[in-house]
């Protein structure tokens, strides 16, 4: 039968198909880690995410004999285009089967979206915004993936390259074994940079102590530190409120801390959490019924892998060893809780000065992910 491509309206009954799709491509594989299906249906609809506030969206199904066969997701970002001064398409939320006809049918329905709103070329895969997934895995494959980050096929690499995208950016990850002890030399530099610049360490116990005093400055800091990075999409208010209610209530505050100047003022913020990737493999993408109890057992920390989400450093504080004095606060937390290994998730391959924080630490380089352009 002939590949047909339906643009999905953002219902509730096709959200959940659009969600459900990408989960069940992958049932049976030991490394896939399944989104929250609620979470990933928030994400793509416009009543729900306020990134639509700057963003415009469609969803592509792609069936065969009316069975679906392959997704994706074209998603114009106003704000990075007027940024870098381009008329690009982001293409996100990817998944197909192993054929050349469903995935020229798709990135078609995409091309000729976006040539109406007058794009000239596509790149991901992207999301809204870097909370999002990004980066199409071309290593790493027998590798759990996170549930920061995308797991797809390994055909996926040889149907980029066929239809004619290169390579924009590619990112890599480690795998970070957690020490006995915060190494000695890590520990003499960051008691130098703390002195230098008369910082302290700041850790937090109360989520509303959070969410009041430093829930927007947290985010200003994410926006000031990230602005230069590759594709970035600088996180509106609305955005910044939708990030602090959605996540601040599952962070673990031990994961968490901070480095503030003499007046207080965020210059860094590390926040990590408990892996949830076994937890979310458990209950398949679902809440209920009993979906929540792995979840609850692992952000309480019953797990062995920690996830760093993020290290944000002002920009006039980077490469000067700030990220010594998150470290050197975090690591006993971690062995407390029994942490074997950490998972560094994505970091820009040429951003050296972000991996040279690894190097006191017993490591690999584990996985590699890649963003592609193309002209439309």
């Amino acid at each position: 039968m002939a590949v047909t491509v339906q643009a999905l309206a953002p219902t509730s009954s096709n959200l959940k198909k659009y969600v459900k799709f990408g989960i069940a491509l992958y049932k049976g594989n030991a490394c896939y880690v399944p989104p929250l299906i609620i979470d990933e249906m928030a994400t793509l609809s416009p009543t729900k995410n306020p990134a639509f506030e700057h963003c415009e969206a469609q969803m592509f199904m792609a069936l065969r004999d009316g069975k679906p066969v392959g997704r994706i997701t074209a998603i114009i970002n106003r704000l990075v285009n007027e940024k870098e001064g381009r008329q690009t398409v982001r293409f996100g939320f990817v998944d197909f089967i192993d054929d050349a006809e469903v995935v020229d049918a798709l990135f078609k329905a995409v091309g000729d979206w976006a040539r109406e709103r007058h794009c000239v070329d596509i790149v991901g895969p992207m999301g809204f915004s870097d909370m999002d997934h990004e980066g199409m895995l071309i290593e790493g494959f027998d590798e759990m993936g996170t549930m920061a980050t995308i797991y797809n096929y390994p055909y996926y690499k040889d149907h980029m390259e066929r239809m004619g995208f290169a390579k924009d950016v590619d990112w890599i990850e480690y795998r970070i074994t957690v020490p006995d002890a915060v190494p000695d030399k890590y520990r003499r530099i960051a008691e130098i940079v703390a002195r230098k610049y008369n910082l302290r360490v700041i850790k937090f116990t109360s989520r509303r102590h959070v969410k009041e005093q430093y829930g927007q400055a947290l985010f200003d800091l994410i926006n000031e530190a990230y602005a230069g990075l590759y594709g970035y999409s600088p996180l509106t208010p609305a955005e910044i409120n939708h990030y602090v209610d959605t996540y601040l209530a599952i962070l673990r505050l031990q994961d968490v801390c901070a480095v503030v100047d003499a007046d207080d003022n965020l210059v860094a913020v590390g926040i990590s959490m408990p892996s949830l990737s076994k937890a979310l493999r458990s209950c398949g993408g679902k809440l209920f019924p009993w979906g929540w109890y792995p979840l609850l057992r692992a952000i309480r920390g019953h797990v062995d892998v920690v996830d760093l989400l993020l290290v944000a450093v002002k920009p006039e504080y980077q490469s000067k060893g700030v990220n010594a004095m998150l470290f050197t606060d975090l690591l006993p937390g971690y062995i407390a809780n029994g942490y074997k290994f950490a998972e560094s998730n994505l970091e820009l391959e040429g951003n050296e000065s972000v991996q040279r924080q690894w190097e006191y630490f017993e490591r690999r380089q584990h996985r590699r992910r890649r963003a592609w352009r193309r002209a439309l």
